[in-house]
């Protein structure tokens, strides 16, 4: 028991000492401060910075002058990410340093309350659409879930894709000059290369076919890995960023979140079909549509107030395609 009471105390101090210098970032504070703003030794400080420093965290130490957080430091925190969260963003955040899959791990805990958000700086798991794997490597992206219980019908599932597929573009829109566009339904690219990848996954009322919980989980790539993205996916992966960019892991992230919740609270509105069209990278272009039983030539024409995308065929004939089974190309 006393083992057990000793590491949660170790832990609660370290997270104290990384809120305390993201707060401070940039700013000395000496061990002796920070040892009594949180009542304890000396000798627990030091522990705590060196466990902090081997997560990752950018901490200086300075003879004389104490600790502080450089300002360029880009390691995702639930204390790094509080700085930029709206007051009334309705989430619970926990950081993982690695994980299998945020959104694995988050069915795992879907009798909590909704706005339960699990992130990840590496998933050795994770999953896409269609029961493909999404690369996941450490350092490079944020990788997270949300979990939602939404009043909506079962047929307006997809929009909360819908929902997260803007409120990514506009976060990176934010906090880069980049202009990211959507290809239909759920990826995000960048100079013709996928950056984003959301797969959104969901149980239903047996009675009423009603969602009962509905799990969204995002996956950006900031930064190329070192090795790359591999052969398979050398020329369809990229990134949002080619250098490191101080803190951008907690700004986008963060930022994603503001945005999704504060669409999901207005959801009747629909504000975000507007931004998702303005942003689609296939509206009036040519593309394939590919299912089960092969590929047809077409042109998107529109997308609906639930996210179907209506196509036209070389032989004129028209048709709303939802998500399902199908896939597009662009030709």
């Amino acid at each position: 028991m006393k083992n057990k009471e000793s590491r949660v105390g170790n832990m609660a101090v370290r997270d104290e000492i990384i809120k305390t210098l993201e707060e401070n970032r940039g700013t000395y504070l000496s061990g002796e401060q920070l040892a009594k703003k949180l009542s304890v030794s000396r000798a627990a400080v030091w522990k705590a910075i060196r466990k902090l420093q081997e997560d990752g965290f950018a901490i200086e130490g300075v003879n004389n002058k104490g600790y502080k957080l450089a300002e360029d430091t880009d390691v995702l925190s639930v204390q790094g990410m509080a700085k930029y969260l709206d007051v009334e963003c309705p989430v619970r955040l926990e950081v993982f340093r690695c994980i299998n899959s945020t959104n694995l791990a988050l069915r795992e805990r879907t009798q909590e309350e909704e706005g339960l958000v699990l992130a990840a700086m590496e998933q050795t798991n994770g999953l896409g659409r269609l029961g493909r794997s999404f690369m996941s490597p450490a350092n490079t992206g944020i990788y997270f879930s949300i979990l939602l219980k939404p009043q909506i019908a079962n047929q307006e599932v997809t929009l909360l894709t819908t929902i997260a597929a803007v409120a990514v573009c506009e976060a990176i829109e934010k906090y880069t000059d980049k202009k990211p566009q959507i290809k239909w339904v759920n990826d995000i690219f960048i100079d013709s290369h996928k950056v984003c990848g959301i797969l959104t996954q969901a149980a239903f009322q047996m009675e009423n076919l009603d969602p009962e919980y509905v799990i969204v989980g995002i996956g950006i790539n900031l930064y190329m890995p070192t090795e790359g993205f591999g052969k398979e996916l050398e020329n369809i992966a990229g990134s949002v960023l080619q250098e490191q960019s101080g803190d951008i892991k907690n700004k986008i992230l963060a930022e994603t979140l503001n945005r999704y919740f504060y669409y999901y609270k207005n959801f009747a509105k629909k504000e975000f079909i507007a931004e998702y069209k303005k942003r689609s990278l296939v509206l009036g272009k040519g593309i394939r549509v590919v299912t089960k039983d092969g590929e047809r030539k077409a042109t998107a024409l529109d997308i609906d107030d639930i996210c179907h995308l209506l196509v036209e065929y070389e032989d004129g004939t028209r048709e709303n395609l939802s998500t399902g089974e199908i896939s597009i190309r662009l030709q």
